[in-house]
């Protein structure tokens, strides 16, 4: 028997079907369009990842064979705010993606009404445009009136599950509706006060179910398969669920198109963390487990940039390549806030910046200074973990395109001063909401059973001699503070 699980990432989705030792047996990766209205917004299109979802599912169960299909699971971008009209089952408007600051300046005006506290208290997260709530509301206040009774709202696994299910189901998991900034981690339901704070007619909104949950079936008329859909994840706690971090305590850091460093810590919500945000992990058996979270918001995003913008590289692969060319970076130092500073400095206003230029700077030490930075990114959000938390983090596991870099590993490990191990299995995204969908229906019997099946491809030991780690690391901290001070007024943005 396989798991089927749809990964709908930021820039593409790739559907795997996974074998009952959780291996890959069968993938299809297509990318979608990115849309930029203007500076600071990023749009997508609802029709066009739904039809590449479905593509990719297509090729995937033609592959395997509709008969083997034991159930389907979803993860996915998660802050991303869909509209859509519950009759037509057409989009109202693009998403906004997670990435997008157009609500910058509201999120500034609550934060002033004092209103920081509550959101902190109920959802474990800051007030930061990054979330879903303020979106929701940009979206809901430009639509026709006439949709206003049948508006549907949610984020993508929603919108996937509406389109999978024929327009049946209306729901998401707890650790999606987690990240919408108007879901209650502790009663795990939607909060009504914050709902009126943002306009947001409970009703538009899905209905939270635990993560682990029959949440549909595939109509076979829409799909060509009918299979229940069993497990639903935000991608990065899938990312964590698929690198079977299920004691507390254990860490995971996903080098995507952002960097997203969780740590599990266990059955209850952890109170408001400065620099952090608490959310639901997942929910098994009507049971919440917790996480702190560092969302660093560009990453990869600064490979694609390279490569698109400045054409320095032509193919992310060649990212190792050139920045392995150099010992360093020749004291260049670059800070990815194209869409802001995310944990811990949370900082809408930051803008990306490069420092250290000279005449001797070849694009091989800015290509370096970009994979630095992802390792700089991560110490700042594990520095802030670990005072959090109150331990100090003795291993890293970590997956994502990036993690392909044994440079960017050791310098990983550099930072941190800890182990970084990378699994066999780096697609654990989709792995973490197959294992899910597929703990439902029996492929799997339990999370020891999981557990059995991660395997390691290599891992990466710190230097002992740390200095050099820690003078380059105050550097990126001196560069920080240039791209947080190029903008303080809104009118910028």
């Amino acid at each position: 028997m396989h798991v089927v699980s749809i990964d709908a990432g930021t820039t593409g989705i790739r559907t795997i079907a996974f074998s009952e030792e959780g291996k890959p047996v069968a993938s299809s990766y297509k990318e979608f369009a990115q849309h930029y209205p203007a500076s600071g917004l990023v749009e997508h299109d609802l029709e066009e990842i739904w039809e590449t979802a479905l593509a990719t599912l297509k090729e995937v169960v033609d592959s395997v064979g509709i008969s083997s299909v034991a159930a389907v699971g979803i993860t996915n971008q998660r802050e991303t705010a869909c509209i859509w009209d519950k009759d037509s089952s057409k989009p109202l408007a693009r998403a906004i993606v997670w990435q997008d600051r157009r609500t910058a300046s509201r999120c500034s005006k609550l934060r002033s009404e004092g209103l920081e506290a509550v959101v902190r208290e109920k959802t474990g997260l800051v007030i930061d445009p990054y979330f879903s709530a303020t979106k929701f509301e940009w979206l809901l206040q430009r639509i026709p009136s006439k949709h206003l009774s049948t508006v549907a709202l949610g984020t993508i696994d929603s919108w996937l599950l509406w389109k999978l299910t024929g327009g049946e189901v209306h729901a998401t998991d707890w650790s999606n509706a987690s990240r919408t900034m108007l879901f209650d981690i502790r009663t795990l339901e939607w909060s009504e006060e914050l709902c009126s704070v943002f306009g947001v007619p409970i009703e538009a909104l899905p209905r939270p179910l635990p993560s682990a949950s029959l949440f549909g079936e595939t109509q076979t008329h829409v799909t060509g398969i009918a299979a229940p859909i069993t497990g639903v994840l935000g991608d990065q706690q899938a990312a964590l669920f698929g690198q079977c971090c299920f004691k507390e305590g254990m860490s995971k850091n996903t080098y995507g198109t952002g960097s997203f460093v969780l740590t599990n810590v266990g059955d209850s919500p952890p109170p408001p963390t400065e620099g952090l945000l608490a959310s639901v992990a997942w929910g098994i058996d009507g049971l919440p487990v917790y996480v702190l979270e560092g969302s660093i918001f560009v990453t990869g995003a600064a490979v694609q940039w390279l490569r698109d913008g400045l054409g320095i590289i032509s193919d992310a692969a060649e990212t190792e390549r050139f920045a392995s060319a150099v010992d360093d970076t020749g004291d260049v130092y670059f800070v990815p806030a194209l869409t802001g500073l995310g944990s811990p400095w949370w900082d809408p206003y930051a803008r990306g910046t490069i420092v250290g230029i000279s005449r001797g700077t070849r694009k091989e030490h800015i290509v370096r200074a970009v994979v630095e930075a992802m390792a700089y990114q991560t110490r700042d959000v594990v520095s802030a973990m670990e005072s959090a938390f109150g331990k100090q983090i003795v291993e890293l596991r970590v997956d994502g395109g990036a993690s392909a870099m044994d440079l960017l590993l050791q310098l990983q490990a550099d930072q941190l001063g800890v182990v970084v191990r990378r699994p066999k299995v780096t697609e654990t995204t989709a792995l973490g909401a197959g294992y899910l969908a597929g703990l439902v229906v029996g492929v799997w019997s339990s999370l020891d059973a999981l557990s059995q099946t991660w395997q390691l491809d290599k891992e990466f030991h710190p230097n002992t001699d740390r200095s050099r780690a820690n003078t380059s690391y105050q550097r990126w901290l001196e560069a920080i503070d240039r791209a947080r001070g190029w903008a303080k007024d809104t009118s910028k943005i």
